[in-house]
């Protein structure tokens, strides 16, 4: 039995960017360190406020949800609903659902479900049906983003938590730097609630997702294991894949990238990225037309070919 370099506990994880063997405590009180820290930079929680938890019922975004409550259910001041957006993926999202569901009864959260079907009347499945270049997940992530912002600003929402960890924002980060895309980059900075525009704060962006799983695993968090089934058709995978590899050759490499990152944010121009109404349905855009309305109009083209 390995045991916690902090106590005489049997160890649960082993952290190679730390060096540092964790019982169930310990890794807990960890995990729970980070998410104070990140959530500190927000300056959203000295005042009353509520949060819209987006969860869509795997480990990251169950976990955050039971972590944030666990932070903040002794304050009256500070207020959880989970938010939970079906994309209609069949035989895949109905599952997830159901472990978000399950898990906001037992918490005494508050349960919000929007579908893209009631909403735009296009689903995921009818997306990835078309054959369209860009794959499913470039067209699910936008309307996703877009229903879910609306969602929190009905919901009087002060902020929307995703369950974005180091993992996926390093991923995004990359993928930027492939793509030479700056001015997105630029966008991942935490945005002031602005014509429309919801702030979206990533709690877990400083916990790596083994983390993660192990959090959900030894809190008995009910969550879905099951993949979408469209993620091998995304850029985003491979980046994952690639990243993962050089982080197990050189333990700490993902947390080097969220730190130059930030050092990019610090030379962003004043003024380089605004928000304004889109002109056809009034939700944030940075030109006049959301990235909604220009893929919902894409996808109503090829329909009627």
């Amino acid at each position: 039995m390995i045991s916690c370099d902090q106590c005489s506990r049997r160890a649960v994880i082993f952290q190679k960017y730390s060096g540092k063997h964790l019982c169930a405590q310990h890794f807990e009180e960890d995990v729970h360190r980070k998410v104070r820290e990140v959530l500190r930079t927000y300056r959203i929680f000295g005042k009353p406020c509520r949060i819209a938890v987006a969860v869509s019922g795997g480990k990251d975004s169950t976990s955050l949800l039971m972590i944030l409550h666990k932070l903040f259910s002794y304050r009256e001041d500070v207020e959880l609903v989970a938010v939970s957006i079906d994309e209609g993926i069949a035989g895949y999202r109905p599952k997830t659902l159901q472990a978000a569901t399950a898990l906001a009864k037992k918490l005494g959260v508050e349960h919000v479900v929007e579908t893209l079907d009631e909403n735009f009347g296009v689903t995921t499945d009818l997306m990835a049906s078309g054959g369209h270049p860009q794959g499913p997940c470039s067209f699910c992530g936008v309307l996703r983003k877009g229903l879910l912002n609306r969602t929190a600003r009905e919901l009087s929402a002060d902020a929307v938590a995703t369950g974005h960890n180091l993992d996926d924002e390093a991923q995004t980060v990359m993928l930027n730097y492939l793509k030479g895309d700056v001015d997105r980059l630029y966008r991942l900075r935490p945005k002031r609630a602005l014509n429309g525009m919801v702030p979206r704060i990533k709690p877990l962006r400083r916990v790596p997702e083994k983390e993660m799983g192990v959090y959900a695993i030894t809190h008995e968090i009910p969550f879905e294991t099951s993949a979408c089934p469209y993620i091998s058709r995304a850029m985003r995978q491979e980046v994952k894949d690639l990243l993962n590899d050089i982080e197990a050759k050189h333990p700490g490499t993902k947390y080097s990238i969220m730190r130059g990152f930030e050092k990019i944010l610090d030379l962003q121009p004043p003024g380089s990225y605004e928000v304004v109404p889109c002109s056809r349905c009034g939700e944030p855009s940075s030109d006049g037309i959301c990235a909604s309305c220009r893929l919902l109009d894409l996808i109503r083209a090829e329909q009627s070919l």
